[in-house]
């Protein structure tokens, strides 16, 4: 922690060749993660050229370097530091707005490598709770709870829906990501990237229930700047599958603009093509 804490209080001059070593680091040793890694972006990828995708997977590290700078910031750094030192700019903030509107909104998140410094300026800038899982570590769990509520108001545990349900009834805001393989007891199969996945369906039972707005939150880097945008999702004449398969595709696209910053190292066809498809 002291060593985390030290290395993000270094000058900002120092986080890129600082994030690019740790990621040149964790691209010798994170084994099993550059496996999983490689796996995704030659299945999604397929488009690209075997070079694309290797430069694809490098860039890739370097950023996954890069976010433990960037996480570190988002735990540690006070709110005016980060206005101080952090380049970004948000559009689309007046959907979050709650003054002519008593409804929630629910947002919907992709997993970029940034995810939790997204969080944190989102946060900075309007009232946001969050959905999140604990962390396998109970002592890791307790870092990262202290870290989101920095800027989060509250956050709720993916398994306990009535607490961010209740927060939606009660015209909150509330970061949510379904972008990943949570195996099938509340999933069925969709396409993403023109691969059958194992895709939730909750956001339409969601919002039915708590009568809240749909948002997606999109971010990705241009010039050492981070871009946050945000635009309603109409779920109108769609079911719980066909909202969930719209999300899929938005998703999909937004990650095809900035491919290097996905987080790629995460096994989301587990649950299709099995566990040995990483290996």
């Amino acid at each position: 922690m002291t060593l985390w804490q030290g290395l993000c209080n270094l000058p900002t001059s120092w986080h890129p060749p600082m994030g690019n070593l740790l990621g040149g680091f964790l691209f010798i040793v994170a084994k099993d993660r550059k496996k999983i890694a490689r796996a995704n972006i030659s299945l999604c990828l397929q488009n690209l050229s075997s070079d694309d995708q290797k430069k694809i997977l490098n860039n890739n590290f370097k950023l996954l370097g890069k976010s433990i700078i960037e996480t570190g910031i988002a735990w540690f750094w006070s709110d005016a530091k980060i206005k101080k030192f952090i380049d970004y700019e948000i559009f689309g903030l007046d959907l979050l707005s709650t003054e002519n509107s008593s409804k929630g909104n629910l947002i919907i998140f992709k997993h970029s490598q940034h995810l939790e410094l997204d969080a944190r300026l989102l946060a900075i800038n309007a009232e946001i709770f969050g959905v999140s899982r604990s962390h396998n570590s109970a002592s890791m769990n307790k870092i990262q709870n202290k870290g989101r509520l920095s800027s989060i108001k509250d956050t709720a545990d993916k398994n306990n829906p009535r607490q961010f349900m209740k927060w939606l009834k009660d015209g909150k805001n509330v970061l949510y990501a379904i972008d990943q393989d949570y195996g099938w007891d509340h999933s069925v199969k969709l396409k993403f990237f023109n691969q059958e996945t194992a895709t939730i369906t909750t956001p339409k039972k969601i919002i039915d229930i708590t009568g809240s707005n749909l948002v997606f939150m999109n971010s990705y880097y241009e010039k050492n700047k981070i871009f946050i945008t945000l635009e309603a999702i109409n779920p109108i004449g769609l079911n719980d599958r066909g909202l969930a398969q719209k999300i899929n595709d938005l998703i999909e696209e937004k990650i095809l603009n900035h491919p290097m910053e996905y987080l790629w190292a995460h096994r989301r066809f587990k649950s299709t093509l099995g566990k040995s498809f990483y290996k």
